[in-house]
């Protein structure tokens, strides 16, 4: 069986935070204002494993209410999280993302980010891929408040004891 999975997150970006995606900050004078360490990317990445295996999404796993994941590392919940996941018996096929801001660029930290989350994910590098789009200057994303992640993720299962599938 296999089963698609859409995360989406968004966050204002302030002074005096780092800028995170996917566990690689990225140089910029602003970052991510979150609960945990506000890695946009890496939310939207969690959302869509959870939401493709039905189990929840990332507010139900670790609430912004509850202190203990106040600053938390946001690679560390996808590896929680994806670990849950594949107890259930599902397996991550690819993983494709978009990063959308005005600044700054992503093509530069790109190969960094993919290996980053790939790693969390125990995938080959080339199960991951990410892309940096602008917001042609519309709106909080076009004026650089705000930065916004999409991943869109495929799951497989199989009964226990046969190979992989064959898609």
């Amino acid at each position: 069986m296999i089963r698609v999975g859409l995360g989406r997150d968004l966050h204002r970006l302030v002074p005096g935070r780092r800028f995170l995606l996917g566990g690689i900050e990225v140089a910029s004078d602003r970052g991510e204002l979150g609960h945990s360490d506000g890695d946009v990317l890496t939310h939207a990445v969690i959302d869509a494993v959870l939401g493709a295996a039905g189990l929840g999404d990332i507010g139900e796993f670790f609430p912004p209410s509850d202190k203990a994941w106040k600053n938390a590392d946001s690679l560390q919940l996808l590896k929680t999280a994806f670990s849950r996941v594949r107890q259930t018996g599902w397996e991550l096929v690819n993983l494709d993302c978009t990063v959308i801001c005005e600044t700054p660029k992503i093509l530069p930290y790109r190969d960094r980010i993919r290996v980053s989350l790939a790693g969390a994910l125990g995938l080959d590098d080339s199960a991951v891929f990410v892309k940096g789009k602008t917001n042609e200057g519309l709106g909080p994303l076009g004026e650089g408040l705000a930065v916004e992640a999409f991943a869109v993720c495929l799951l497989e299962t199989r009964p226990p004891g046969l190979g992989p599938a064959v898609l």
